[in-house]
């Protein structure tokens, strides 16, 4: 695949690499970082013998409304071709099936909203068929998150449902994000935190939604963190100290039986970045801080015990038994 790339990105420096390989490394590390300038170039380099990482990162590079890069009309393209190509790649397919999931989730979204400067028109259907076979056929955590949220707006496929209508939509939107922040998606974490803070959709419960977005920030990884640490900042700075002290004495368990430990993040307090300048600071000035105290090795928390996470299993609705937080046996 030949991707034309910005002349800004060429001249960020005669860079050199010892293979294609250790070009993508270098690329995708770049990417991690930000530094678009350096990750363009060294992808455009692996992208000659590793096509479909190579241009995978330079779309997700075009698709980043805010970086100096954007353009949605060559991010599409470039989903789309990985799309097409990938589309029947074995869901077991450890290095390709993520690409060809977040692929068909990208093509989707594109579809779903349609590209004003490219005439690319909404299609909704076809946008609702492709995420479903990212999230099912490759079961995609990412696009199952996208599903949740697409749930949640009263669109998407029409999945098999005991009741059918907006309200079924919404049941299961909130299953899959229940369900996704069960097994430590961060994305999803953070989203049905703020729905528990506002009592959208489920019964408000604040102490739960703050125990959840402390999990969500320790679980998140660098490209999401800034989202979920906004969010983290509203709940934390308009939470009344009662409901950050019993936050507080959950915290430990609540890392314990949600949390998803990445290499980046472990034995760190999963706060950390928000201490980094700018110091973020609640309206009244106070800093904003982790809950509880510094972050614990799961090895070394108690068991599970008190108040959890009371979520729908698969194949079961909210009418069965509800997204409350109740004590466990």
């Amino acid at each position: 695949m030949s991707v034309a790339l910005p002349a800004a990105a060429l001249a960020a420096g005669t860079m050199t690499f010892r293979s294609g390989e250790d070009a993508l490394k270098q690329g995708i590390a770049a990417f991690n970082g930000g530094y678009y300038e350096l990750a363009v170039p060294a992808l455009e380099v692996a992208a000659e013998s590793n096509p479909v990482m190579g241009t995978f990162y330079i779309a997700r590079i075009y698709a980043d409304n805010e970086g100096a890069y954007t353009d949605h009309v060559k991010a599409y393209n470039i989903f789309r071709k990985l799309a097409d190509e990938l589309r029947d790649v074995d869901p077991d397919d450890d290095d390709l099936a993520p690409v060809a999931a977040k692929a068909l989730t990208e093509v989707s979204r594109y579809l779903r909203a349609g590209i004003a400067e490219g005439s690319l028109k909404p299609n909704p259907k076809l946008a609702d068929s492709l995420l479903q076979r990212a999230a099912l056929f490759f079961n995609d955590e990412d696009a199952q998150f996208e599903l949740a949220k697409v749930f949640l707006r009263g669109e998407g496929p029409d999945l098999a449902m005991r009741a059918r209508g907006e309200e079924s939509k919404t049941e299961n939107g909130v299953h899959w994000l229940s369900r996704l922040s069960k097994k430590g998606h961060a994305g999803a974490q953070a989203f049905l935190a703020d729905l528990l803070w506002r009592g959208k959709f489920v019964p408000q419960d604040q102490i739960a939604a703050l125990n959840l977005i402390d999990v969500a920030v320790v679980n998140a990884s660098p490209n999401e963190r800034l989202w979920i640490e906004d969010i983290y900042q509203n709940i934390f700075c308009n939470a009344g100290e009662g409901v950050r002290q019993q936050a507080t004495g959950q915290v430990a368990e609540w890392r314990n039986r949600y949390g998803r430990h990445h290499e980046n993040v472990v034995d760190k307090n999963g706060l950390d970045q928000l201490s980094a300048e700018p110091i973020r600071t609640c309206a009244n000035g106070e800093p904003v801080k982790p809950i509880g105290a510094a972050g614990t090795p799961p090895s070394a928390m108690p068991p599970p015990s008190g108040r959890v996470l009371d979520l729908p299993s698969a194949g079961r609705s909210l009418r069965d038994v509800g997204v409350g937080f109740s004590p466990s046996n």
